[in-house]
């Protein structure tokens, strides 16, 4: 297995093959069922924003080790219009692309450790952690 899972997202179909190979990629890690589709969903939301809002960006899985033991990091990014207000964008039902506004929070519910770094004509990162 190798150390980080890269995609490049352009289009709905790298969106879909990076969620199936999060999948993967997180069971081969040594991820139970459960948590290996709770990553899956999280890179699906992430990637779906990289698409909706900044039409192009990245996305990173890799292993990372703490003392208490091993897990998985998403790295999201984009060079997309940036969020002026994380604050905001991280409440539930907070959309400015009239959508349900539950994905970013969702994001951080499902995974251990959560930030959101973002500021207008800048683009967006989005950094999450699971441990095992």
């Amino acid at each position: 297995m190798s150390a980080e899972l890269h995609r490049t997202i352009l289009s709905e179909m790298d969106a879909s093959r990076a969620v199936l190979e999060s999948t993967l990629y997180c069971r081969e890690a040594g991820f139970g069922e459960t948590p290996s589709q709770m990553i899956a969903t999280a890179v699906s939301e992430l990637v779906r924003n990289i698409l909706k809002y900044a039409g192009t960006g990245e996305i990173r899985l890799r292993r990372v080790k703490s003392s208490a033991g091993g897990g998985i990091e998403i790295e999201a990014t984009d060079r997309g219009p940036g969020i002026a207000d994380c604050e905001a964008a991280m409440q539930d039902h907070v959309s400015t692309g009239g959508t349900l506004g539950l994905g970013l929070p969702a994001v951080k519910r499902m995974m251990d450790e959560f930030s959101l770094e973002s500021a207008p004509g800048e683009g967006t990162r989005v950094t999450a952690r699971k441990w095992m």
